[in-house]
């Protein structure tokens, strides 16, 4: 009985400090909890959805998505070789035109004439809040780090999920950035890590603000949801458009497929480039994650001029194949008449220029 209570008490002691670890973040408090319950988007001591978002569809519980998660027999989720990669085309730190390199998964870099904007940069091995476990990066699509880049004015973070707000990575950009924007919630985990709160501004959904004086960024909803722990949808979830003089783009965080689309296509008229999501989705899940036939629905929704898919090809967060999302995507948007663009991954590409469309993961 003593042997039992003393086992039962360590194993207490080491799960309460396994998520003492700073990456799990924090929940926000004081002004920043008072200035969430102003939102309209906070309701019953949480951020909701506008519209009905459940996690999974009817008769599928948590514990059953886990299982098939976890047990269930899987077919290429993950390439048996090394992914090729290209040499990011950084010529000098700021380029003549607006030019986008992406990194794998929703990691990229917009670089316009006066500043480098970096969104939801992931350059651990690993989404997970330890990197001995969790979901590792595909062979190649590891090989970028921080270095790498040139300087980064400014952060952009849609949402707290791991795959998308990396603590070691922002630990590394640390005050590195002159400023980070972001949605109600995230930062509280930023503080949390260091980073201080004059380096911070979240927005509320709908919010905008002039970044420059000719730059303006505007929080746009999304269909999705947070949490790094128990405690879920204590932080904001968006998108946004950017607004850089005469071009536009929208910077999708992860959404399932929503009326929200198409509200704001109408509000900003159209776009030069969007920038959706179109992997890690399944049956069970499919109000929080588009398909990628769902996705060029929403870039021709939002009255794009072309598409840059990504949340895909660098981590297996889903049962489908690896190339599943983008081969499904190119065949719709060709079927759709919709640019898009197929960039490997670490190449740079200019937003007017024609779009890379090698089809490099055959």
């Amino acid at each position: 009985m003593i042997f039992a209570i003393i086992t039962i008490a360590l194993l207490g002691i080491l799960v309460f400090a396994f998520f003492r670890q700073p990456s799990f973040g924090k929940l926000p408090s004081g002004l920043d909890l008072d200035r969430i319950r102003q939102s309209d988007f906070y309701k019953e001591g949480k951020f909701h959805n506008t519209i009905a978002t459940p996690m999974q569809i009817e008769g599928v519980s948590m514990r059953k998505l886990i299982w098939k998660f976890l047990f269930d027999k899987k077919v290429n989720v993950r390439p048996d070789y090394v992914l090729p990669t290209a040499s990011p085309n950084f010529n000098t730190q700021y380029m003549e035109q607006p030019t986008i390199t992406w990194f794998g998964h929703s990691s990229y870099l917009i670089q316009f004439d006066t500043f480098n904007i970096l969104v939801d940069p992931v350059f651990s091995k690993r989404t997970s809040p330890v990197q001995f476990a969790g979901t590792k990066a595909f062979p190649g699509a590891d090989v970028f780090s921080l270095q790498d880049l040139p300087a980064i004015d400014y952060l952009l973070l849609t949402h707290d999920h791991y795959d998308h707000l990396d603590y070691n990575t922002v630990k590394e950009l640390g005050t590195k950035v002159k400023h980070i924007y972001t949605v109600l919630g995230i930062g509280a985990h930023l503080k949390h890590w260091g980073i201080p709160k004059s380096q911070i501004t979240e927005l509320d959904m709908w919010q905008e603000l002039d970044v420059l004086a000719d730059v303006k960024l505007t929080a746009t909803p999304a269909r999705h949801y947070t949490g790094r722990g128990f405690n879920r949808n204590q932080a904001l979830w968006a998108s946004f458009v950017l607004e850089v003089k005469d071009t536009k783009l929208f910077i999708g965080g992860d959404s399932g497929y929503a009326p929200y689309f198409k509200e704001i296509g109408e509000k900003f008229k159209s776009f030069n480039l969007v920038i959706l999501e179109c992997g890690q989705y399944n049956d069970m899940w499919p109000y929080i994650h588009m398909t990628p036939e769902e996705t060029v629905q929403a870039a021709i929704d939002l009255n794009a001029k072309a598409l840059l898919p990504v949340h895909w090809g660098k981590f297996a967060l889903a049962m489908h194949s690896w190339t599943d999302p983008i081969e499904r995507i190119v065949k719709k948007a060709a079927a759709m008449n919709m640019p898009i663009a197929t960039p490997m991954l670490g190449e740079s590409f200019a937003i007017s220029a024609q779009l890379p469309n090698k089809e490099w993961w055959n």
